[in-house]
């Protein structure tokens, strides 16, 4: 029986976004088994907690019966090789993204020579979203529900309450 293919979609995803969820769709028709690994973002100011946005990653794919999501904090190689993994899949939205990716994917190829970076644009509706811009909008007030789903949304809604920014 051939080995099934385990590939770990790794980020902060603070929040996730409708291009996340696009992009985890495209991994799936590729790859037996997806991981959503949820960083810690120790280098990152993140407005959610570790557990808070696995939570909200959990909702987001709840209905890809072979996505998991999982918190970790390290290293994204050592998260990687312990899951078995032979794929880590990385999104690309603009070409602005690809220098810092290309650099980031000849790092871990020297760190995991065995594992490929595969890299997936999301559709075009989506390719200009990213987890900062839609904080930003979120705080000033501003409408979300065209980049995340409405799970999401909710979530940023009662976050940026609890912050006392509404």
């Amino acid at each position: 029986m051939p080995q099934k293919i385990i590939a770990v979609y790794p980020g902060t995803f603070d929040p996730m976004t409708l291009g996340h969820e696009d992009v985890i769709r495209r991994a799936c028709q590729l790859f037996d088994s997806v991981i959503v690994a949820v960083a810690s973002g120790h280098h990152k100011k993140a407005m959610f907690t570790l557990q808070e946005r696995v939570d909200m990653a959990r909702d987001a794919v709840k209905s890809l019966p072979h996505v998991q999501v999982e918190g970790f904090s390290g290293l994204v190689r050592d998260f990687v090789v312990a899951r078995g993994a032979k794929a880590m899949v990385r999104g690309l939205r603009a070409v602005t993204d690809f220098d810092y990716e290309f650099q980031l994917a000849g790092m871990n190829r020297s760190l995991m020579p065995e594992v490929e970076t595969v890299f997936l644009t999301p559709s075009d509706k989506y390719q200009f979203i990213s987890s900062t811009f839609v904080r930003e909008i979120a705080v000033l007030g501003g409408e979300i529900d065209k980049f995340v789903s409405p799970i999401i949304q909710q979530r940023m809604i009662e976050k940026v309450r609890s912050l006392g920014r509404d």
